[in-house]
């Protein structure tokens, strides 16, 4: 039996990459030789809930290639049910990841207009089998960044998870440097999509640009003001995680994570994480750890608890993904946090 086949299971609907990166210290102009690694937000977070014990498939379409086999292999390996991954020639998207030395930095460079994923017409893919008998979509706005290929892409899931009566939950996950590659209103697409959504994973910034109003994110009560005008002009909202983070230096970060619902909410204690080992898809942990819990009904302090801590130990592992069990997150305690045992 596909895992997928179980009632409630998760579908991450997005773009699989591949990222390419130096080694630290080297600039990408100066470099030759690159390490791979697979990624991309929304299998990020179904590599972390699948080796967390829940049933995940994941829905997208990859190039029928080496490449595209190497990025199957890597949610084969986590245990992601794969049945509903288009394979079509083509090309995978691509990034390049300079990794932060010392002082400087680091820094993305992305190499994905024309993939396969972004060339995809939703006719293409079968959302409704993979919704049935779903418990949640998540998807993220780098979709919609994609170009007006990736908006219609992004839509056909949020309304086949509307007519399946499926839950979505909406990563806001704004990248600057794609919408402003063309003609795009990345306000009023999101808008639209996060109108669907039950869970957003978003910010007082996301919050800002949906509603079109400047929210501080200067402490627990300024963040708590964003999240009430988002849970008065989306009225299918239930649940809004985020995390507030505190930059030392390009090795040394502080990370406090918070819960909203209408009736409550929980803000942890700020962790000081240093050394970091890798940053890329952290944010996609956190979603991850907040999704475990809001999938058991768990307390807004248990989803902020298990978020923050997934997304501090994703700091220390290298590449985009993190694959723990549920018995290694229980043992993990970041100093600052309880986590549930």
């Amino acid at each position: 039996m596909n895992r997928s086949s179980e009632p409630g299971h998760v579908v991450c609907f997005g773009e699989l990459l591949l990222r390419l990166s130096p080694d630290s210290g080297t600039p990408l102009d100066r470099s030759d030789r690159l390490d791979l690694a697979v990624g991309g937000a929304e299998a990020n977070v179904a590599i972390a809930l699948s080796s967390l014990g829940l049933p995940v498939a994941m829905l997208s379409a990859v190039a029928d290639s080496p490449t595209g086999r190497r990025a199957l292999a890597a949610l084969g390996e986590a245990g992601v049910d794969r049945q509903f991954i288009r394979r079509k020639a083509g090309r995978m998207g691509l990034y390049f990841f300079e990794p932060p030395s010392g002082p400087i930095g680091g820094r993305v460079t992305y190499d994905r207009a024309g993939s396969v994923f972004a060339l995809t017409d939703p006719a293409e893919l079968d959302f409704g089998a993979a919704l049935k008998g779903a418990g949640l979509l998540h998807l993220s706005g780098i979709t919609p960044a994609l170009g007006p290929a990736g908006v219609e892409l992004a839509r056909a899931a949020v309304n086949a998870a509307a007519e399946a009566g499926v839950p979505v939950c909406f990563d806001g996950n704004y990248r600057a440097s794609l919408w402003e590659a063309w003609d795009s209103d990345p306000r009023g697409v999101l808008t639209e999509l996060v109108e669907q959504a039950t869970v957003l994973i978003g910010n007082h910034r996301d919050i800002s640009l949906l509603l079109g109003t400047s929210f501080s994110g200067d402490g627990p009560d300024r963040r708590r003001e964003a999240s009430e005008a988002a849970f008065a002009r989306f009225p299918k909202l239930t649940t809004i995680a985020s995390t507030a983070r505190h930059v030392e230096s390009a090795t040394t970060h502080g990370l406090a994570a918070r819960v909203d619902q209408r009736e409550s909410h929980w803000q942890t204690d700020e962790v000081r994480i240093a050394p970091i080992v890798d940053r890329i898809g952290t944010g996609d942990a956190f979603a991850a750890g907040v999704l475990l819990r809001w999938m058991e009904g768990a307390s807004v302090q248990d989803m902020a608890k298990t978020g923050l801590s997934l997304a501090v130990m994703k700091h220390g592992v290298p590449g985009d993904t993190i694959a723990v069990t549920c018995a290694e997150l229980d043992a993990f305690a970041p100093a600052g946090v309880d986590v549930r045992r």
